[in-house]
């Protein structure tokens, strides 16, 4: 089978071909069955040096996929299976700007939480929608693993092309899932008939409100323990005693909705926002990379220097090596290995908020997109019920995917006042006077937006 990897020059991409050529779940008689892997890109110098650490670990293996480069889309998506995306529009600059266009009106600027988020996805969209197409008439029978940011909104606009072929992931939930389960002493691996739980949300906002083994719900014990909440990262970053009061675990990055002054603060107080250390790291990276003699040595150190900054305004303290280490690349590979093999899997995703002629939420429109646990196997991907939605819930998904909604439709239709809507009304923004602020802004710092509302 043939994999194709879009935005395949990015710094993290190794992981997800280390995945596809090593985990267990990646084989079939023992060899991998994913036999090709191509990675595309619009850089070709950046394609040049993630092929020098992918090749270098390759040539640790035994029999592992081969890897092709190209930067010609159609000519990569022919005959391709799976399609992971993984496109950052406009580069590590795009996000400096995105940021810095917020914190300057007293915002919070984030990739893809706030309006940088909101930035990020005005520029991101019509680019996705010419790939959705792309893919549509090149390779319509692959399934999209939808990884470029801000993945919900980007997931459900991509649908309109692609329909139930396109889900979207992210590492957060079932990193958060994963680490509760240990501290209760099993495994999602090993123990996966024994294990269950309710997660629910949009992406990078949702809610695990149970975790149960073997029929029992476990998760008021480990709220009620202060010492096994010290173990969750997420109850670390948000407080213990409130995700105790709350009565769930919330999504690590809800931590910028309930802490925003004082990640303002803190971003706006450091000497560079996360975007300006990525930019100044990757470009030394991609110089280095090169010519350097160990490409994959390189590659380990800048990636573990990555992922202990990550968030870093969110902490007092030194990010500890048991919250490390994304796993994003495995929930793809799982998800890939259920549709090819149709053993089942059981994952959260990015999924239509109908399915099988049912809601997921109720009380959403049946085209949101909803990150939820879901089965996948060889007739497709099928979400699982959750529980009823508290009001608290509800309205915080709501009130984000309206504001998402307006960006998308203003990213499509070339209609700024959408787009000064989407700005207005996000709950991070709640100003109209804020939002036209916003807007000119943006359309002030990228070309690319100011493009999209020429007339």
């Amino acid at each position: 089978m043939k994999l194709v990897i879009l935005g395949g020059g990015g710094f993290r991409v190794p992981l997800v071909y280390d995945a596809v050529a090593t985990n267990t779940v990646a084989m079939a008689d023992g060899r991998p069955f994913i036999e090709e892997v191509v990675l595309h890109d619009n850089s070709q110098s950046r394609l040049d040096g993630i092929a020098r650490v992918i090749r270098a670990r390759a040539a640790q293996l035994e029999d592992p996929p081969s890897l092709r480069v190209s930067t010609d889309l159609r000519e990569a998506l022919v005959g391709a299976d799976f399609i992971f995306s993984a496109i950052r529009v406009g580069g590590s600059e795009g996000r400096v700007k995105d940021e810095r266009v917020a914190l300057d009106l007293g915002l919070l600027g984030q990739e893809t939480i706030g309006p940088g988020g909101l930035a990020y996805a005005l520029r991101t969209i019509p680019v996705m929608q010419e790939v959705a197409h792309a893919i549509a008439e090149v390779a319509p029978d692959a399934w999209t693993i939808n990884f470029t940011n801000p993945a919900g909104i980007v997931t459900q606009s991509m649908r309109r092309v692609l329909g139930e072929r396109v889900v979207g992931i992210c590492d957060t939930p079932i990193g958060l899932v994963r680490r509760v389960s240990r501290l209760l002493g099993v495994s999602l691996e090993h123990d996966r008939d024994r294990v269950d739980y309710d997660y629910v949300g949009l992406n990078h906002m949702g809610f695990l409100r149970s975790v149960s083994v073997d029929g029992v719900d476990r998760l008021p014990e480990i709220l009620a323990d202060d010492e096994r909440l010290d173990h969750v990262e997420e109850a670390r970053l948000i407080g213990k005693d409130f995700v105790r009061a709350f009565g769930a675990l919330p999504n690590e990055y809800l931590y910028y909705y309930w802490h925003t002054t004082s990640a303002v603060g803190r971003i706006g107080g450091n000497e560079q926002t996360r975007g300006q250390y990525l930019q100044a790291q990757q470009a030394q990276f991609y110089e280095h990379v090169a010519s350097a003699e160990d490409p994959l040595a390189l590659w380990h150190t800048v990636l573990h220097e990555r992922e202990a900054t990550y968030m870093a305004e969110a902490r007092d303290e030194e990010r500890r090596e048991e919250d490390m280490g994304g796993g994003y690349q495995e929930v793809a590979l799982r998800m890939m290995r259920a549709l090819a093999t149709g053993e089942p899997e059981r994952m959260i995703l990015d999924v239509a908020n109908l399915s099988d002629g049912r809601r997921v939420v109720p009380e959403l429109p049946d085209d949101v997109v909803v990150e939820v646990a879901c089965v996948v196997d060889g007739d497709g991907v099928h979400p699982l019920p959750v529980g009823p939605v508290s009001l608290v819930e509800l309205g915080m998904m709501a009130r984000l995917r309206a504001a998402e909604q307006a960006i998308a439709e203003a990213a499509l239709t070339r209609d700024p006042d959408k787009a000064w809507e989407g700005f207005a009304l996000h709950p991070l923004v709640n100003s109209p006077v804020l939002g036209r602020q916003l807007l000119d802004g943006y359309i002030a710092a990228h070309e690319e937006i100011a493009a999209l509302f020429q007339r």
